[in-house]
């Protein structure tokens, strides 16, 4: 047998772990290079405008400036000002009632909807979550300018309070300081209802029905499936869901801005409108930027909490 033939048989005769990982240490390695590159013009729009954007309202929150002439240092001074002031304090518990009205009630109602629509099979399934689902595909512009009109002392709601006899609660809903809020934050349910149901329907579709199927055997109803199955396999939903509506009541601001824009007499101030008045009306750059920073650590120890209450692993 000749030398080539040996080395050949010899070869064949060998693991195919050891040929691969033989054969894998004469392979070119490509580094990390050609990687970055293709990330590259992502991460520059990312660093531009997101990054850079974000560090630099964090420098101006400690500055006393209009924006126009020079700057000067102001310390602390504008974030004590963001929750001293009467106005900028009330638009922060402005905004964290909107929560209960953009996050706990959708929440509920998204529940409720899915376990009333999920394993029923009919036509009409599909078309009430398409139902549920259009007021996120509208423009919230739109949609602010149309409850604002439903709103109104001749618009819909009002109509249909004294079609039934209760004509003693018509109201002009968006000019009454005490009903201003809670009329602003049903629109919010309205809008985020649909998005918690098809999350949650998404995610009840997922969960094994074998375990219905045993909750069935052990004599669980409807009711109680829904309770011990069905809600224990939605817990990353409910938290997806509540990570989405909690940024969008904190940082509402076209919504309040079309339908009161913050009236009556600041009754729906929220901190994204005084951002923008801060910022744009009344040139207090630092102020603005200060009440920015407080609004995002709010949001992040908010959506921090709520990842922490929804994870799998609490006992």
């Amino acid at each position: 047998m000749s030398d080539s033939s040996a080395v050949k048989s010899a070869s064949t005769t060998e693991p195919r772990s050891v040929r691969q990982g033989r054969r894998g240490r004469f392979r070119p390695q490509h580094g990390g290079l050609g990687a970055w590159l293709y990330l590259l013009p992502a991460l520059i729009i990312y660093l531009g405008f997101t990054i850079y954007p974000a560090v630099s309202t964090f420098q101006f929150s400690f500055l006393d400036w209009d924006g126009v002439a020079p700057p000067s240092w102001a310390g602390t001074e504008n974030f004590v000002l963001a929750v001293t002031d009467p106005l900028l304090a009330r638009a922060l518990v402005n905004g964290l009632l909107l929560i209960v009205f953009f996050t706990f009630i959708p929440i509920a109602v998204g529940l409720l909807m899915t376990a009333l629509l999920i394993g029923k099979v009919s036509r009409g399934t599909t078309f009430y979550r398409v139902v549920f689902f259009l007021p996120q595909v509208l423009p919230l512009v739109a949609v602010g300018t149309t409850w604002r009109w439903m709103y109104s002392e001749n618009g819909m709601i009002n109509q249909f309070l004294e079609l039934v006899g209760l004509d003693f609660l018509t109201r002009a809903w968006l000019g009454d300081q005490n009903f201003a809020l809670i009329a602003l934050g049903l629109i919010g349910t309205w809008v985020m209802s649909g998005l918690c149901m098809m999350l949650f329907m998404s995610g009840a579709q997922r969960i094994d029905t074998s375990l219905h199927e045993a909750a069935a055997i052990d004599g669980a109803g409807p009711f109680r499936q829904f309770l011990s199955v069905t809600l224990p396999g939605l817990r990353k939903e409910i938290s997806i869901a509540g990570v989405i509506t909690t940024i969008a009541a904190l940082a509402s601001f076209d919504l309040v801005f079309v339908t009161t824009n913050g009236g009556p007499a600041g009754a729906t101030n929220v901190p994204a409108l005084l951002v923008y008045r801060l910022a744009f009306n009344e040139g207090d750059i630092g102020a603005a930027s200060a009440l920015a920073v407080v609004l995002t650590v709010l949001v992040v120890v908010l959506v921090s909490t709520i990842r922490h209450l929804t994870r799998e692993d609490v006992r």
